[in-house]
């Protein structure tokens, strides 16, 4: 690795920045909690010089792959720091993107998540999707809940990553992590041998295409406690995008699958707070029958309403999330009404909450 990359590396760390972006015809980027800031004194005199800075992270199969694939996902480590790399091409030149991975496997119970999670986590079977944009915080999220399960509960954890964030050091459970490229072809060839390995529970990294999320659904029928994660907005969306990879024919059964062994979704947002970091807001779908029924009658338009009614099993709607954070004085109300899907729903629990607590 190049000197200089490894000084952006180490500005990185010092900043508590979450990414580096760095591009031939650009000055580097970081991003500090949720805010992208250039780092104006990186020493690259050239476009050039900055392509042969990039290219100096990989080795020579991963050059090989790049070369031949366009872009590439890989790890890379610096004195114990860890991170996420994705390099790629834009108009001839090259770019990449470096996730900060913490070295420490954060607890659940410091995530200010609501304590449905731990509940779901007693589950033996089943299907738990944690979704959300780029960058809101999924995979530690998923690390942490994994890693709950590990420190309770004697059992086989499974994980299929690509690349591997949060190395998960066995307490009373046998892990194994398995990476793209390094310990398996894909995804698919990972889950098809995964059902032989004795696992209870598995933990898909990121459901990609209609056979990764069929496999995943194959291997949460038979028996096993399966986390993945999908890039949507809301529990409602998550469940029409699953069904919808699949062609018209097939989606009935697939809705019935899915009812079957859908567990809960969780959709997250890193939420901007009063003291400069960011704070999770989440919208929790616990499936209940009556969300089965409607998983199974493609009626996703109504789970709304059954969040809106179901928190006394641990529901939470987004605007009860960010309520919540308000009357906790983590986030100003101004911020929170920037992240509400629905404004007029954020003031009514304000109100509600106001008089219930007055």
């Amino acid at each position: 690795m190049h000197s200089k990359i490894e000084e952006l590396l180490k500005l990185a760390v010092a900043n508590k920045a979450s990414d580096i972006h760095l591009t031939s015809d650009t000055l580097p980027s970081l991003r500090v909690n949720g805010k992208l800031e250039t780092v104006g004194n990186f020493s690259s005199s050239s476009g050039d010089e900055t392509q042969s800075l990039i290219l100096s992270l990989l080795d020579e199969g991963q050059l090989k792959r790049f070369t031949e694939e366009k872009e590439l996902d890989f790890l890379v480590s610096l004195e114990g720091s860890r991170f996420r790399c994705n390099i790629y091409r834009t108009m001839g030149r090259i770019g990449i993107v470096l996730r900060a991975i913490p070295a420490q496997v954060p607890v659940l119970s410091g995530l200010n998540m609501p304590p449905v999670l731990n509940t779901l986590l007693k589950n033996k079977q089943g299907f738990i999707l944690v979704t959300g944009p780029t960058g809101q915080g999924k995979s530690t999220t998923v690390a942490a809940m994994i890693n709950e399960i590990n420190i309770n509960s004697d059992c086989h954890i499974v994980t299929i990553e690509d690349p591997v964030e949060y190395i998960i050091k066995p307490v009373k459970a046998l892990i194994a992590q398995r990476e793209l490229g390094g310990d398996t072809i894909s995804f698919e060839k990972a889950l098809r041998s995964v059902l032989r390995q004795d696992p209870n529970v598995v933990f898909i990294g990121e459901m990609r295409d209609l056979e990764t999320i069929q496999l995943a659904l194959t291997v949460a029928e038979t028996g096993h406690l399966v986390f993945s994660t999908l890039h949507t907005n809301s529990a409602a969306q998550t469940i029409d995008r699953i069904i919808d990879v699949f062609p018209e024919g097939s989606k009935a059964q697939i809705r019935t699958q899915l009812a079957s062994v859908l567990t809960a979704v969780i959709s997250q947002r890193l939420i901007p707070a009063k003291n400069g970091d960011r704070v999770p807001a989440v919208e929790i779908l616990v499936v209940t029958s009556a969300i089965r029924n409607i998983i199974r009658e493609g009626k996703t338009f109504m789970i709304d309403n059954v969040i809106q009614t179901g928190s006394d099993l641990g529901m939470v709607s987004l605007e009860m999330s960010l309520a919540k954070l308000v009357l906790g004085n983590l986030i100003d109300e101004t911020v929170a009404m920037e992240y509400a899907p629905k404004p007029l729903e954020l003031q009514s629990n304000l109100r509600m909450k106001t008089v219930k607590n007055g």
